[in-house]
């Protein structure tokens, strides 16, 4: 899982790179999450995307879309060389944000605050259905002063749909300057915990910890369960740690050849 990890930041890096845009910041805190589910946690079928006793994952801020395509490369949902077309054309496969059309994804996201909603909906259908199928979605910290987020936490608890679990990828940094700044969050656990849902904070970067909080889900039965994953924008690459000018800045290539050495970075990431 640390493998994979790396992977992604180093896919993240070649692939905004090469395109001259992404969101580079919030793709990299990001990373310990997504391998731990897609390697550790999550069932699924990426010869059979559409396999209905699947785990459904939602990124709600689609905005950290260049992680998921590294992992869905990884994981074998489509060939890795498809990683070079990440924006380069306008019907390409892989968007800036995040869409259906690429397999593996379970939802269009990056317009904020429909993510858990859309958790919500597919929990559930799936308990409709007879389905032991569960859902994760990953949320922006910055995203969550969207109000609609907390009509369909509301909900999600009224119908006691423990199968939906949320991950916000708390780095505390949003597009123009700190969360806490715009608009305060904290206590953040306690307004999960308000809402009706179970809730662990958690390192997002050590993946021990990440693999036992999510094999505890659902933490409370009967209850959704809310992860919040302290985590650092930017992770892994110096220049853009916790910075909030990298919530939409990438590295140029000056700067990408005198990083090679240093991060091992290849010059094609699909080799």
């Amino acid at each position: 899982m640390r493998e994979t990890a790396d992977r992604i930041r180093k896919d993240s890096i070649w692939m905004s790179t090469r395109a001259g845009t992404g969101h580079l910041g919030p793709a990299l805190s990001l990373a310990e999450i997504l391998a731990v589910l897609y390697k550790g946690i999550m069932r699924y079928d990426p010869q059979n995307p559409g396999w209905p006793k699947r785990d459904r994952f939602i990124l709600s801020k689609g905005h950290g879309c260049l992680a998921l395509y590294s992992i869905l490369s990884q994981t074998g949902f489509f060939e890795r060389k498809l990683l070079e077309e990440f924006c380069s054309k306008y019907d390409t496969m892989l968007p800036g944000h995040p869409e259906m059309k690429l397999p593996g994804v379970e939802a269009n996201t990056g317009s904020l605050g429909h993510g858990i909603a859309l958790g919500m909906g597919m929990a559930l259908a799936a308990r409709i259905d007879g389905r032991d199928s569960r859902v994760f979605v990953v949320t922006g910290d910055g995203e969550l002063q969207e109000g609609s987020n907390w009509e369909a936490a509301m909900t999600a608890a009224h119908h006691r749909l423990d199968n939906l679990i949320v991950i916000v990828d708390r780095n505390k940094l949003q597009l123009g300057d700190f969360t806490e700044n715009i608009s305060q969050l904290e206590p953040l656990a306690d307004k999960w915990k308000s809402f009706g849902w179970g809730v662990r904070v958690v390192d997002g970067h050590n993946i021990e910890e990440l693999m036992s909080i999510f094999k505890q889900v659902p933490f409370v039965c009967g209850k959704p369960s809310a992860v919040i994953a302290s985590t650092i924008k930017g992770k892994g690459l110096k220049v853009a740690e916790n910075r909030i000018e990298w919530h939409y800045k990438v590295l140029t290539p000056q700067q990408y050849e005198d990083l090679k050495n240093e991060m091992s970075l290849e010059e094609l990431c699909h080799e």
